[in-house]
């Protein structure tokens, strides 16, 4: 099972730290945007069902069945995000799939060879769980065949240092893990500026548009600017 974590698009409830730079109805149309980029490159994959978790809010049920045609969807449960994983792999592997692996929405260029290498990974005896380490020092994506509940529990969420106590919690459980390559989020305007989301065979259509159609003269702008600084 593939599980996707999502928000529906609210101006000023997603990309919050994008609110320095754009607006909160910018901010909310670009996560619209990494969110259908997301759900089009899942629906591509050959194999795993597909289920959206998506957060509780007003309208998001309805939103979510219109937009998630052929996928299930169900709200997330619990009071941070380590327990909504958890709460999603617990309901998923009690379904009876043999594997679940959970993504976001802040990589919508990620390679689906990543995803299909996480399933892969997982019918090795030697594997428990897998990670896919992203650049802030959490990561974009988690997977396992049985619910290791360790790796939910005392975790600093939001930090920079997720990664690294989830690996040292594993190490601690016996936990056997297994690493993808580095990939990264977009959360902040730096990210915005990656050569990569522009390219055109990157799988995320929509977000480039939205970078080069709303956002291509300031992101022109700050790139010169940082060229003359150097």
């Amino acid at each position: 099972m593939l599980i996707i974590f999502a928000k529906r698009p609210t101006p000023g409830r997603v990309k919050t730290r994008l609110a320095a730079t754009l607006s909160a109805e910018d901010a909310a149309e670009l996560y619209r945007c990494m969110l259908f980029d997301t759900l089009a490159k899942a629906k591509e994959l050959a194999g795993p069902d597909k289920l959206v978790f998506y957060e509780p809010a007003a309208g998001a049920a309805a939103y979510f069945k219109g937009i998630a045609a052929g996928m299930e969807t169900c709200p997330q449960e619990g009071n941070d995000l380590g327990k909504r994983m958890e709460n999603a792999f617990k309901r998923t592997l009690e379904m009876g799939y043999e594997a679940a692996v959970i993504i976001g929405t802040d990589s919508p260029d990620l390679p689906s060879s990543f995803i299909e290498e996480a399933f892969a990974m997982l019918e090795s005896r030697d594997i428990d769980a897998v990670f896919g380490p992203s650049e802030d020092g959490g990561y974009y994506l988690i997977a396992m065949k049985r619910l290791q509940g360790e790796l939910f529990k005392g975790i600093p969420w939001s930090s920079g240092a997720v990664l690294e106590k989830s690996l040292e919690k594993a190490a601690e459980a016996g936990i056997r893990v297994s690493l993808l390559p580095r990939w990264y989020d977009v959360d902040t305007f730096e990210d915005l500026q990656r050569p990569e989301l522009l390219e055109e065979a990157n799988g995320a259509p929509l977000t480039r548009e939205f970078l080069t159609s709303r956002l291509g003269a300031a992101l022109i702008s700050c790139r010169n600017s940082r060229s003359s600084k150097r």
